[in-house]
C-alpha cells in the first residue's frame, strides 16, 4: 500500500469533476490507500510535484489548443514531474502523422495520404490517384472523431470545401474507409503497464461509420482473439515501450485485422465494461506512484 500518495487525474474545464469511468478508477485507488484529485491541465495553480503520479484521463479540448498543449508537456517534463503517459509518448501520439508510420507484420493501418497545412489538394484528382472509391478525411490533430468526414469520388467536388477549411487550419490525413468499420465495427483492447486487460466491440449507428457513443455508436464487452492481443501488445512495445496505459482500436476487416489508432493521450478505457478493469489500471498506476 501506497498509503497518502496522491495521484493527479489531469482532465479540462468542461469536465472538472471527472466521467464515471474515471471515477471507478479513483475508488480503486482509493481503497488501495491512494488520494486522487481531479486537475484541469490548464490550471495555473496546480502543484503538479506533489503528486506520485500526474494521469492524464480526460484533457478533451487539447486539439483546440494544440500550442499550449505542447508547452504545458514541455513545462511538466522540463519540471520532473511523474506524467503518464511520458512527455515523449504524449507527443508522439497526438499528431495523427504517426499512422504513416506505423508498422507491423499483422497489424498495419490503412494507406494515410499526409496533406500539409495550406496545401491546395483537388480531393477528387487525389483519391482517383490512389484509386481510394471512399475516404476518412480527418484533421492529423483531433479527438472524439472531431472533424472526421466521410468523401467518395463522387462527391469529392462538393466535399473539396470541407478539404479546403480543414487544410486552413491544420494538417490532414485522408485514408481509403475500411470497409468492415461498417458491418463489424472496431474492437478496442485496453493496456495497462504492458498487460492486456479487457476489450470491447464498437459498433456504429445504422448510416453511420464513426463508433463513437456520441454519435449512437454501442458499446459491448468483447473476447478478442489471442493473435489479435498478441499483435497489439507487439505494436505498442515498438512503438510506446514504457506506457501506463494503450488503448488500440483495430477493425477485422476480409479476414484481416487493420490498426484504425493507437490512443496514449486520453482515451476511454471503458472501465465500466469489465469487472477487474478498475482494480488492474489502479495497480498499475500503484506501481508507478
Amino acid at each position: 500500500m501506497n498509503s497518502g500518495v496522491r495521484v493527479a487525474f489531469v482532465t479540462y474545464r468542461g469536465l472538472p469533476d471527472l466521467n464515471a469511468d474515471d471515477r471507478r478508477a479513483a475508488a480503486a485507488l482509493d481503497e488501495r490507500g491512494l488520494r486522487v484529485d481531479a486537475i484541469c491541465w490548464d490550471d495555473p495553480d496546480a502543484d503538479w510535484l506533489a503528486y506520485g503520479a500526474v494521469v492524464l484521463r480526460s484533457t478533451w479540448d487539447y486539439h483546440h489548443r494544440v500550442a499550449e498543449f505542447y508547452a504545458w508537456i514541455d513545462r511538466m517534463e522540463t519540471r520532473g514531474v511523474r506524467l503518464w503517459n511520458p512527455a515523449r509518448i504524449l507527443r508522439w501520439n497526438t499528431d495523427k502523422r504517426y499512422l504513416a508510420r506505423v508498422s507491423h507484420p499483422r497489424l498495419n493501418p490503412p494507406p494515410a495520404a499526409i496533406l500539409d497545412r495550406a496545401s491546395v489538394v483537388d480531393l477528387r484528382a487525389l483519391l482517383e490517384a490512389r484509386g481510394w472509391d471512399e475516404a476518412v478525411v480527418k484533421p492529423a490533430i483531433s479527438a472524439d472523431g472531431f472533424s472526421t468526414e466521410l468523401t467518395s469520388r463522387d462527391r469529392a467536388e462538393s466535399d473539396q470545401p470541407v478539404l479546403d477549411s480543414m487544410l486552413a487550419r491544420g494538417d490532414v490525413v485522408v485514408q481509403p474507409l475500411v470497409p468492415g468499420i461498417r458491418t463489424s465495427g472496431e474492437i478496442s483492447l485496453m493496456f495497462f503497464s504492458g498487460v492486456f486487460s479487457h476489450g470491447v466491440g464498437k459498433r456504429p449507428k445504422a448510416g453511420e461509420f464513426r463508433v463513437q457513443e456520441r454519435l449512437g455508436g454501442i458499446i459491448v464487452r468483447t473476447d478478442p482473439p489471442a493473435s489479435l492481443i498478441d499483435a497489439a501488445s507487439e505494436l505498442l512495445a515498438a512503438e510506446a515501450p514504457g506506457y501506463l496505459y494503450a488503448r488500440v482500436d483495430v477493425v477485422a476487416d476480409a479476414g484481416t485485422f487493420v490498426l484504425m489508432e493507437v490512443e496514449l493521450v486520453e482515451p476511454s478505457l471503458y472501465l465500466g465494461q469489465d469487472p477487474l478493469a478498475a482494480g488492474a489500471f489502479a495497480r498499475a498506476i500503484e506501481r508507478i506512484a
